[in-house]
């Protein structure tokens, strides 16, 4: 065989070769479904948001059975977003670019998760939300966005209801953070705080991080009977200890923004005895959460914070609509299929609840919580007393009662 000949052949036989490769490689990756998470996961917020990705991942170790007995791998891939709109904008690209990726659990910031959307939505590719608040989040419409948490609506007029039972309380000052989220929670705390009767003697945004004099001597002079701060505890937290140190003696109240155990962490003893409204109770109150707490701590070496359940729970309704969906067809479902299944979600009984999406994307029932905080010490932040719960039903689920 002449050296011509011999190179032609090994040409084809790397051509073969390569062919095959590439051919087990696609085999390979259509067996592969991959669920990715968006929570800040490093900056001031991380602890929560560190909490959603740890919830994300411990579902897919723990539910992906049925998948696996159907032939399929599950793969987590979480991103930062950072808190920050531009880089979950930038993260969600990336991952709508990754074919194998079927659905999105997150955010945790509603200001971050809104224009985040708008990417998967555009892509067809699915996100359920343990934690978004804002009301725009489901109001929009889009068939690919949902969310197993409350809304703001209902979690701010819960606050004031319950502000305006506090005895002595007759005025409060309003602050927020200038977020998607902060800014909407304070403005159905107002609504509600002057349907109550209560004097809402100021209304201010804050982005102050640090240092909060300026704001906090005004305040005082006021001599509001209560403080209520649309915000998240990295901001919270250090504006309370400052208030308290500087002469404030009266109530706080915020929302789940300040539910974190490092709350407590930079609020010291001036957090001691303010109250929270939250969508998502301590994993203590749920008693289907026990087997979770405690995979959960053996695996990461704390407690779960909260809006980890919550996400356990999101990971949960998407594993279970992509396999409901291969074990009908027979084949990969397309991302569309899947939020369609994903919002056909009906009695889903998860470690936080049961679940059943409106045609918005929401609960149909909400749950939300009023706390007290009963310790400076981080480690005790699930043991904060629950002074009282109630759920609610969504807009749409409320108007389907009415009519019937």
């Amino acid at each position: 065989m002449n050296t011509s000949r011999r190179f032609v052949i090994l040409v084809m036989v790397l051509a073969v070769g390569l062919l095959l490769g590439a051919s087990l490689v696609s085999a390979q990756e259509g067996t592969v479904i991959r669920i990715a998470s968006q929570s800040p996961l490093s900056g001031p917020q991380s602890v929560l948001g560190t909490g959603i990705r740890n919830g994300v991942e411990l579902a897919i170790d723990q539910l992906s059975g049925p998948l696996n007995d159907l032939g399929y791998t599950v793969e987590f891939v979480p991103f930062d977003d950072q808190a920050t709109p531009d880089v979950g904008v930038a993260n969600a690209q990336n991952i709508v670019n990754d074919a194998a990726i079927l659905a999105v659990v997150g955010h945790l910031n509603s200001g971050v998760a809104l224009p985040s959307s708008e990417v998967y939505n555009d892509n067809d590719l699915v996100m359920v939300s343990p934690a978004n608040t804002n009301v725009n989040i489901t109001d929009r419409g889009y068939p690919t966005v949902n969310r197993i948490c409350g809304r703001d609506d209902a979690q701010g007029a819960a606050g004031a209801q319950f502000a305006a039972s506090i005895e002595g309380v007759e005025s409060v000052y309003i602050l927020h953070d200038t977020t998607a989220y902060g800014l909407g929670v304070a403005e159905f705390f107002q609504a509600e705080a002057e349907a109550q009767g209560l004097v809402v003697l100021g209304f201010e945004g804050t982005e102050e991080a640090a240092n909060f004099e300026g704001i906090i001597q005004p305040i005082l002079a006021l001599d509001p009977d209560l403080i209520y701060f649309g915000a998240i505890y990295s901001q919270s937290g250090i504006f309370i200890n400052q208030a308290r140190t500087a002469g404030y003696a009266g109530f706080f109240v915020g929302p789940d923004g300040f539910d974190s155990s490092e709350y407590s962490e930079l609020a010291g003893d001036a957090g001691v005895g303010t109250y929270y409204t939250t969508v998502a109770a301590p994993v203590t109150i749920y008693p289907d959460a026990a087997d979770f707490a405690a995979a959960y701590e053996e695996r990461y070496g704390e407690p779960p914070q909260p809006f980890g359940a919550q996400a356990y729970d999101s990971t949960g309704i998407v594993l279970q609509a992509i396999a409901s969906l291969i074990e009908a067809n027979g084949t990969l479902p397309t991302r569309a299929e899947v939020a369609e299944a994903v919002r056909a979600t009906t009695e889903y009984a998860g470690i936080t609840g049961t679940y059943t999406f409106d045609d918005n994307g929401d609960p149909e029932i909400g749950q939300y919580y009023i706390l007290e905080v009963g310790s400076a010490d981080p480690a005790e932040w699930n043991n904060n007393s629950l002074l009282s719960s109630q759920e609610i039903p969504s807009p749409l689920a409320a108007m389907e009662m009415m009519g019937s």
